[in-house]
């Protein structure tokens, strides 16, 4: 086995409910930019990888919303993150929620004539720098499940 193989993968949903390990590989990630994956992430595109190896959930497993006839968009009941994109040939996770990213930048464009026209341009936008905002946002308490495994879950008492 590879170093890769080797891996286990960890992620899940912002509140925690919905947790994931991913053993034995990831395929290629990529950006999807047809009209259901805006619509499932709320974005320009859906950011996704291909899960090659076995996908274990922990705790809650995800909802889904049949999208198509034979695609099925999965998310957690409790906050709403999108998470999956199950259709005939398996199964691929939203990038975004897992909790090492680092490694999962795209590597092609699915679906590329359905993209927005500016969105290849949209880095070339000013930097909002604002010290007084950054300060703000450090004032946040926030709910969000952290970028690991937990043993206890929901934190901070909270309840769903």
């Amino acid at each position: 086995m590879t170093g890769e193989q080797e891996k286990a993968r960890t992620g899940g949903c912002q509140c925690g409910a919905v947790r994931f390990r991913i053993k034995g590989g990831l395929g290629r990630p990529s950006i999807c930019h047809c009209r259901m994956c805006q619509k499932q992430f709320g974005g320009f595109f859906g950011p996704l990888v291909t899960v090659k190896g076995e996908a274990q959930w922990a705790r809650e497993e995800p909802a889904y919303f049949q999208s198509s006839v034979n695609i099925a968009r999965g998310f957690c009941r409790n906050c709403g993150t999108p998470l999956t994109y199950r259709h005939p040939g398996g199964l691929e996770i939203a990038i975004g929620a897992f909790d090492d990213r680092s490694d999962l930048a795209p590597q092609v464009q699915v679906n590329y004539a359905a993209r927005l026209p500016w969105v290849e341009t949209i880095f070339a936008a000013p930097v909002h720098h604002d010290p007084d905002y950054d300060s703000q946002q450090e004032k946040i308490i926030s709910f969000q499940h952290p970028d690991h495994e937990t043993e206890n879950w929901p934190a901070h008492g909270m309840k769903l």
